[in-house]
């Protein structure tokens, strides 16, 4: 390759000189160059290393569809891999490495994989390190060996350790109409959904609008196609209802017309400026979407199409005229399709000298004959590439080519070039469009997938749509935008542009079979031979093509490699390519950052949920801290106090006063329907449609199987309207449990199910003086046992504030749970507190709650641990018989009814000292060879009311064992002691005071 700068590239800045550094080595370029373009000028051919056989590989594309040149950017001490050169500008003091080589680019000894040939073959790591016996290795044990070498050696880039110091923001986005890419169709569209008055957001991949009329050559409205699209991006920015997102790639489409897009804010400066985030990721919103995402040029397939210097022809041409650098002097064209004319045309007025067209095709548009002339090139039609020469390129064979048989004939001839531009037709960037559930359809003359009838309210225009000429993108950009505007399309007069009118339906001819390694994907080096192996061996699934030979896998996603390849293996299953059909495009569109996904949030990524109440708990001194996602107070402590002590004086003014606990973390979900009753009915093991309106009734869940899923009360409010409470660790769980049996099971019941966790804030509110409380506060109700008796529920007020107040207990008190809107919860805590101050009431935190559950023998999750029954929790009492539900047909199954199950216990320790959760029960005790369980201690506290160290347990025959001894074998805490088993109802057995 001989690049060189040329007086051409409006896109960069002359009058300044950027310096950086690629392996150590400095270079220089203009403010605007790409890191490709810029090494380009520098006379730089090999860009990195290939991923299996590490092969020489050069820049091949100019955009984000680039397979072969990734680099590692090092920022002090953090590095970011995989980073394609054609995507990364370059500033002052920009350091790049290249990548998958060792000890240097030039000189890289992994190439000898080259040597092994087919040993690399597709699925060579199934087929060679999980084999037979080879020496004292046997199978897995041989891949064990091997894997360590073997992770060593994958992936391209090494990651860093460093932590990135880089900020990152994550914004969100509200627009009627959001246009992605912003070549001539897309600038149309923005202009006439802006013309409507509609608010409209246009994002942009590329640092400069215009798409391809920055490149074309073409004239629009009379002037040349990038002053026209600049003209129209300054129109645009001038608009207070339009936003102009630069750099921003849209890289996945979901539900509602809600796309997500990563912003490169900085990566092109030195230095950010203060408070600058280096990528912003924008969640938008959008009334309906333009997709105006243009086409990707597509290589051939052929022997030697890896070499550096073997380029797409578009490509070659934005280097020219975007960035002034010839990619080459002496220029040879392989193409199936005209648009390489228009390439060739372009390359040669740049100052290149085209020296052969090679094309498959043996006839050609007049327009192509046209183009031709321009070059000055021998037209050589009917012929094809069959083999590359040269370190980086130096010479090409051709040969004729029957693209009807796709034989070769005659002797290969040589000729010298030093750089390839190759183009084998276009493929529309439909890859959004599949993201929103369109699976792609078949064009047959143009050989590419188009996008299929809508499924969600979006509108193509241009490339995307299969159009390539200029006039018709720019119309169609026109009516996309009215239509997604809700706008007539009408008549008006669009902007005459100067265009060669070409064919633009290339021959179908994606690979020429020759002598020597031909690849589809550059970056996994998946060949030809690699697609029709896969279908010798029985991979006959495009799904099972791409994991098996990893086609379309690497980061770019298989833009250049995907539609070849099936062309590839449509052709050795003798089958047309819409038979073969194509993988389905799934999100990401292009790499993205995990700290713009993280933004703000980062170290612990971990979700972490706050209660309404949260900023008052860490506010008034509680003990915060993690119970599965949620943040929840653990204790209120004074001064001095241990956390066993702090629990103990919270557990007893619940007993002898009133306290009160935050229960918002509760999963809540709304049943509706005319048949919410009868859901319910299957859904739990006991009746729900014979629940009064205004009462609550506890439940319990089984799964399929027979074992104890969830238990909570459900509120019946209206006739077809109920409130499901859960635990809060199922929450999620239950949710999905629910959808799952309406969605697939029961799919005629009109039910719907809403998770309204988030909704409300709850207050439980226990202990003998609870009622007086609520009796100083709330408005609108009477609460005493008449007007609300256990497990009833009424409707009132505090402090103004709508409350809905149930009554019901977890800590068998007298107790009852408020809920109000979450965000009036920090206004209704205060408020209760007011009002039981002169009774005495104290906030306390989960370990009181859990001692008060433990000292009653309420179950949670630490017994539905999905091991028990609701024999093994004494809880068969709920099991009806009246009606079969979730869990009914295999609840009796012989291990489920056995009589030595583990059921659970009470345990008093009688060497009063404190026992651990996960501590074993056992009958003999032998502390040196810890033997024997017959269980388990699931939750154990210090009891207040009783004066003991108690715990819960999971004992074998745990019933029948009541009254006995026993002891507790906890080597790893060194505890070990003697223990009584009683019944797991430790107070108030009766329930006479939550009646009271």
């Amino acid at each position: 390759m001989s690049a060189r700068r040329i007086d051409a590239g409006r896109r960069i800045d002359r009058s300044r000189t950027i310096r950086f550094t690629f392996d150590g080595h400095p270079y220089t370029g203009h403010p605007g160059d790409t890191l490709a373009s810029a090494l380009l000028a520098n006379r730089v051919s090999l860009f990195g290393r290939s991923f299996k056989y590490h092969r020489p590989r050069g820049v091949i594309a100019a955009g984000v569809d680039e397979p072969n040149a990734l680099v590692t950017v090092l920022r002090d001490d953090v590095r970011e891999p995989n980073i394609p050169a054609t995507m990364l500008e370059i500033h002052d003091g920009l350091t790049v490495v290249s990548q998958n080589r060792f000890p240097s680019l030039g000189l890289d000894i992994g190439a000898v994989n080259q040597v092994a040939g087919n040993l690399f073959s597709a699925g060579f790591y199934y087929k060679t390190f999980m084999g037979p016996a080879i020496g004292p290795l046997r199978g897995t044990r041989f891949w064990m060996f091997c894997e360590y070498f073997i992770r060593r050696a994958a992936g391209l880039g090494r990651a860093g350790l460093a932590k990135d110091p880089s900020r990152y923001e994550r914004m969100n986005a509200f627009c009627d109409v959001l246009v992605v890419g912003s070549g001539p169709a897309g600038l149309m569209a923005a202009k006439a959904a802006a013309d409507q008055g509609r608010q409209v957001v246009l994002t942009e991949l590329d640092a400069r609008f215009g798409g391809s009329a920055n490149w074309s050559g073409e004239t629009i409205g009379g002037a040349g196609a990038a002053d026209w699209a600049e003209a129209m991006t300054r129109d645009l920015a001038g608009r207070g209802n339009v936003r102009l997102l630069p750099r921003t790639t849209a890289w996945g489409y979901y539900d509602d017309n809600t796309i997500a897009a990563l912003e490169r804010v900085t990566d092109h400066k030195a230095a950010p400026a203060e408070g600058e985030p280096r990528h912003r990721h924008w969640t938008i919103r959008a009334g309906a979407v333009v997709l105006a995402t243009g086409a990707f040029e597509r290589p051939l397939v052929f022997p030697g199409n890896d070499r550096p210097g073997v380029m797409l022809a578009d490509a070659a041409v934005r280097y020219a005229v975007e960035f002034g650098v010839l990619p080459g002097a002496r220029i040879a064209i392989l193409t199936n399709n005209d648009s390489a004319y228009r390439a060739a045309a372009a390359l040669a007025r740049a100052g290149a000298t085209i020296v052969a067209i090679a094309d498959v095709r043996a006839d050609i548009s007049a327009a192509a004959h046209e183009l031709a002339a321009e070059t000055g090139a021998e037209i050589l039609t009917g012929h094809a590439v069959v083999a590359t020469e040269g370190k980086a390129l130096a010479a090409i064979k051709v040969q004729k080519f029957d693209a009807a048989t796709r034989a070769l004939s005659g002797d290969p001839r040589s000729i010298a070039a030093d750089l390839l531009a190759v183009s084998g037709g276009w493929s529309p960037a439909i890859h959004l469009a599949s993201q929103a559930g369109a699976r792609p359809a078949w064009h047959d003359g143009l050989q590419a997938f188009l996008p299929p009838k809508p499924t969600q309210r979006w509108f193509g225009a241009g490339g995307f749509n299969g159009s390539f000429s200029t006039s018709r993108a720019i119309e169609e950009g026109r009516d996309a935008g009215l239509a997604a505007s809700g706008a007539t399309i009408g008549n008006g007069r669009l902007p005459d542009v100067g265009e060669t009118e070409i064919d633009h339906h290339p021959a179908p001819v994606f690979e020429i079979r020759a002598k020597g390694k031909a690849f589809v994907d550059l970056q996994h080096d998946v060949t030809a031979e690699d697609v029709r192996l896969a279908h010798r061996e029985g991979f006959v699934s495009v799904e099972h093509l791409k994991r098996y030979t990893t086609l379309g896998m690497a980061t770019d996603q298989g833009k250049t490699s995907s539609v070849p390849g099936l062309a590839i293996m449509a052709e050795a299953l003798g089958k047309l390519v819409p038979e073969v059909g194509t993988t389905r495009f799934r999100p990401p569109f292009a790499p993205v950052s995990i700290g713009a996904l993280a933004a703000e949030r980062y170290g612990d990524l971990k979700p972490e949920r706050l209660t309404p109440m949260h900023d008052w708990h860490a506010e008034n001194g509680a003990t915060l801290y993690s119970a599965g996602l949620w943040f929840r107070p653990q204790i209120y402590g004074l001064p001095g106090e241990t956390v066993e002590q702090a629990y103990v004086r919270e557990a007893k003014a619940v007993r002898d006063h009133v306290g009160m606990v935050d229960v918002s973390t509760l999963g809540k979900i709304a049943v509706k329907g005319p048949d919410a009753a009868t859901f319910l009915d299957r859904i739990y093991t006991n009746l729900f449609s014979t629940l009064a309106v205004g009462k609550a009734r506890y439940g319990l869940m089984l799964r399929e199987d027979g074992f104890a899923f969830d238990d909570g009360t459900t509120w019946r409010l209206g006739q077809n309207d109920f409130l499901m409470t859960t635990t809060t660790a199922n929450a999620g769980k239950v949710m999905q449990h629910l959808e799952y049996f309406l969605d697939v099971i029961w799919p005629e019941l009109r039910v719907s199910v809403t998770s309204v966790t988030d909704e409300w804030a709850g207050t439980a509110i226990a202990g003998p003086n609870a009622r007086k409380v609520l009796e100083a506060c709330v408005t609108g109700t009477a609460v005493d046992n008449a007007t609300l008796p256990f497990m009833g529920i009424v409707h009132g007020e505090i402090a103004g504030v709508p409350v809905m107040i149930c009554r019901l207990s977890f800590s068998g008190e007298l107790a009852y749970e408020v809920y109000c809107g979450a965000g009036f919860g920090t206004h209704v805590w205060e408020a209760l507190l007011e009002a039981g101050a002169p009774f005495g009431i104290l906030p306390y935190g989960l370990e009181a709650l859990g001692t008060l559950r433990i000292e009653k023998g309420h179950v949670t999750g630490a017994e539905i641990d999905g091991r028990t029954t609701a024999r093994d929790l004494h809880l068969d009492w709920m099991l009806s018989k009246k009606k079969p539900f979730i869990g009914s047909a295999m609840m009796d199954r012989e291990g489920l009814v056995a009589a030595d199950r583990l059921q659970l216990v009470g345990l008093v320790a009688l060497d009063d000292r404190a026992l651990n959760g996960g501590a074993h029960v056992v009958e003999e005790l032998d502390r040196a060879r810890a033997h024997g369980s017959i269980g388990h201690i699931t939750a154990a506290c210090y009891s207040p009311a009783l004066g003991k160290h108690v715990a819960l347990a999971l004992v074998a025959r745990g019933k029948a064992r009541h009254g006995t001894r026993a002891f507790v074998s906890d080597p790893l805490r060194d505890r070990f002691g003697p223990v009584e088993i009683v019944s797991h109802h430790f107070f108030d057995p009766e329930g006479s005071r939550m009646h009271g």
